[in-house]
């Protein structure tokens, strides 16, 4: 599973959503069911996935489909299309 698959999977599973639902307008902004749970379920769930252990700061900027990307770059997670 490619690391792209493995980010758009944690979104799906946590917001129950097909995948082509995700896209960089996807945030806590327009997304109803976005709540304090559901940002700690897709950190848990990215941490678990990618090996990592997110900065106290980078989760609570984990706020969109789009800022998600950037902030787990920096912690050499790339993702290719």
């Amino acid at each position: 599973m490619t690391n792209i698959e493995k980010y758009n999977k944690a979104f799906v599973d946590v917001f129950a959503i097909d995948v082509t639902a995700l896209n960089d307008n996807f945030s806590k902004e327009t997304v109803g069911e976005w709540d304090s749970v559901h940002q700690l379920s897709i950190v848990a769930n990215m941490e678990e996935s990618f090996d990592v252990m997110l900065e106290p700061e980078d989760i609570m900027s984990f706020t969109s489909y789009q800022a998600g990307k950037a902030i787990l770059e920096k912690y050499d997670i790339i993702f290719e299309f």
